[in-house]
């Protein structure tokens, strides 16, 4: 069986560009096969305070794995990429990568290792805008309205904008 998933990429130490882009490709060599991707965006940093503007994009794959086989794939490819996940924190911290499941087709996940649809997905413009670029009518399990729907009520004030135009 086939599994569609949106994920979002983030970057805000290094050559953000290269590592998004690397994330992209490990991701599917790995994972599964690109379906969309998102032009890139410049973010502030959201949830803590640093000089350093983050890159984001959201990428849909289509995947054989399990929600938690992926999830266990997608910290492997932060690592490789350079993620501390060792060392704990009490808040957000600059990353050279961070990567997020926000949906695994329309399933609702509340376990203590994975949450899906991703728990602040609604609350983040930097997660909106891009979500919305690929996939604005896909509807959100829990609330029942449009990605659309949900960027139109997102309270989020931080600034976002087009960094790279993806192409078509």
């Amino acid at each position: 069986m086939q599994n569609k998933s949106f994920i979002l990429l983030g970057s805000n130490l290094g050559d953000r560009e290269y590592l998004l882009n690397a994330a992209v490709e490990k991701v599917c060599e790995v994972c599964g096969s690109l379906i969309d991707k998102s032009s890139l965006y410049e973010s502030e940093p959201w949830g803590f305070q640093t000089d350093n503007n983050f890159l984001n994009q959201v990428i849909q794959i289509e995947t054989s794995m399990s929600p938690h086989d992926l999830l266990k794939e997608i910290l492997s490819v932060e690592i490789q990429l350079g993620r501390d996940r060792i060392t704990k924190y009490d808040t957000y911290v600059s990353r050279p990568i961070d990567i997020d499941i926000l949906y695994f087709n329309d399933m609702i996940i509340n376990e203590y290792d994975l949450i899906v649809p991703h728990p602040r997905l609604h609350l983040r413009r930097f997660t909106m805008l891009p979500l919305c670029e690929i996939a604005a009518e896909f509807i959100h399990p829990i609330f029942n309205v449009s990605n659309k729907q949900l960027l139109s009520l997102c309270d989020d004030d931080s600034v976002v904008h087009l960094y790279k135009k993806r192409l078509s």
